[in-house]
């Protein structure tokens, strides 16, 4: 593992400091947010327009790569971005933030796209797997640490949308100066929706509601700890644990995940997040009770995203898994646009309290039709499902469809394994029968 994070720490020191950067900057905006008066259906739409600008981004990237190469176009997002973040106390209207926030959301798409293809061609076969799964904990732990950083300063002054520009900034220097322009790895066509859907209907709907839960999570839970006085420390606290759950649930729920039925585990999941917006729903100013909601109803998000991917590529060729991985995103994209909204109305008209109850009720319709599929569908034996890989929503869908493909390519491999030592053992039961029967002869 050690070699292997030899030839590629530039490259996720890199994502740790843009991660650290954007991080602060999501719960920068509930925060200033509310210091401004902004209300939470003003917020829901900033919040908002950042993963309107991360599905063009998704799209438009690899077009630029090919016109102008990597590096111009990793280092124009960057810059953009910087821009962007750096601007967002001086201009300080929602319709403003809204825009900024678009184009915060396209630079860090592209910027997604541009690092992942390097990734991708920095590892080899043997080494892509451990290489995504350091690449997702990178951007893990540069989420946490942007909530610590957030308590060194105030939300009413400039100097953290300063520190978290200043991050953006300085992260290209570790990936420009050790990576050279390579390729872009072509990111496929999205399927067709309907296609998708009849291959994949639990997927389909599952991912589409998780983007609803994600956005949610991530962009509202500042506004909502705002809403209900929390401290400025608090509410970092309170995002930190949504994420922090999400790391330590991604093995556990992985490993079960290639055991048994994925269903199953998608079924128990949703039902543990909706349980803990139950918790979250009634601990009223009971402070630890809304980390534990957070770190439970973050801790499976991230999960289940990685188990829809995994379940769709159960049912697909490896042909069709980088198509179907595109239309995945997409639809997880069209979620996470949606979910704010709503729960920015419900939280205007109903109070901050509804932040839970749109977060579980989206829970809650994942486990019902996990269910549902569960009576129209037999389930694969564990030994033909695909491996499970920690995708983070937040990756690119050139990411997706590097997983999806290396984790069927491993399937592959484990089951040719399989086959040549039953036949390696059949040979060997055949040669001590032969040497058997050789003896008895006189």
């Amino acid at each position: 593992m050690i070699k292997v994070l030899s030839s590629v720490w530039a490259l996720l020191l890199g994502i740790v400091l843009i991660m650290l950067g954007n991080g602060m900057h999501f719960t920068l905006i509930g925060l200033r947010g509310g210091i401004e008066g902004f209300s939470p259906a003003a917020l829901a739409i900033v919040t908002s327009g950042y993963f309107v600008g991360f599905l063009s981004g998704a799209r438009l990237t690899p077009v630029m790569i090919r016109r102008v190469g990597h590096v111009r176009v990793f280092a124009a997002l960057g810059s953009f971005m910087s821009a962007a973040v750096i601007t967002l106390p001086l201009l300080t209207e929602p319709w403003a933030w809204t825009i900024l926030r678009v184009l915060v959301g396209f630079c860090m798409s592209g910027i997604y796209v541009t690092a992942e293809s390097w990734l991708n061609d920095a590892s080899s076969n043997e080494t892509r797997g451990k290489v995504l799964s350091a690449y997702m904990i990178a951007q893990t732990l540069g989420l946490i640490g942007a909530q610590g950083l957030l308590t060194l300063g105030d939300a009413a002054t400039s100097a953290l949308f300063i520190v978290a520009s200043i991050l953006v900034s300085v992260s290209f220097a570790p990936i420009l100066l050790s990576v050279t322009a390579v390729p872009v790895t072509e990111a496929a066509r999205p399927m067709p929706l309907r296609q998708l859907f009849s291959d994949a209907p639990l997927s389909t709907v599952g991912i589409f509601l998780l983007g609803c839960v994600y956005a949610t999570q991530t962009g509202m839970a500042a506004v909502f700890g705002t809403q209900i006085d929390l401290s400025a420390d608090q509410i970092a606290m309170f995002v930190a644990m949504m994420f922090a759950g999400a790391l330590i649930f991604q093995y556990p729920i992985g490993w079960l995940s290639d055991r048994i039925d994925r269903r199953k585990v998608i079924f128990y999941a949703a039902v543990i997040g909706a349980s803990a917006c139950g918790i979250g729903w009634f601990a009223e100013d009971r402070f630890w009770y809304l980390m534990a909601a957070a770190f439970l109803a973050g801790g499976v998000t991230a999960p289940l995203y990685a188990l829809f991917l995994a379940y769709t590529n159960d049912f697909l060729s490896l042909e069709d898994m980088p198509a179907a991985s595109g239309g995945l995103v997409l639809t997880f994209g069209i979620g996470a646009i949606m979910g704010p909204l709503i729960a920015g109305w419900a939280m205007q008209h109903f109070g901050p309290f509804a932040f839970w109850l749109v977060i579980g009720v989206t829970f809650i319709g994942i486990a019902l039709y996990a269910l549902y599929r569960m009576t129209k569908r037999a389930a694969l034996p564990a030994e033909e499902t695909e491996s499970y890989v920690g995708v983070l929503p937040t990756a690119s869908p050139m990411a997706v469809e590097t997983a999806g493909v290396w984790a069927a390519e491993q399937a592959e491999a484990a089951a040719e394994e399989v086959v040549e030592a039953e036949q390696a053992e059949a040979k060997a039961d055949s040669d001590v029968a032969v040497e058997a029967e050789t003896k008895t002869k006189p």
